[in-house]
């Protein structure tokens, strides 16, 4: 995996992972459910952090090569893609 466009998220999604094992151990203990709370609001902040990142991600490299390429039906893919994904995102 030498140079993953995605390595930087990759990294973020373990350190998330990390969060959200770290809350489930916190419910076992059944600590105070502010604190847990709290720490589930850090790593939903995250979580957008990474979509986010992933989003540019697919914009700076997907979405350009179909712009680039003139090939009208990749681009309206592309747009398409992003319309649905906005749409779910708004619910």
């Amino acid at each position: 995996m030498a140079n993953c466009k995605f390595d930087k998220e990759i990294a973020r999604m373990k350190r998330i992972e990390g969060q959200a094992r770290g809350i489930a151990r916190m419910m076992e203990e059944d600590r105070y459910c502010i604190d847990i709370l709290q720490q589930m609001t850090a790593m939903e902040a995250a979580l957008r952090a990474a979509k986010g990142k992933v989003l540019a991600i697919h914009s700076g490299h997907c979405i350009e090569e179909a712009v680039q390429s003139g090939d009208a039906a990749a681009q309206r893919e592309k747009f398409g893609e992003l319309v649905d994904l906005f749409g779910k995102m708004s619910r």
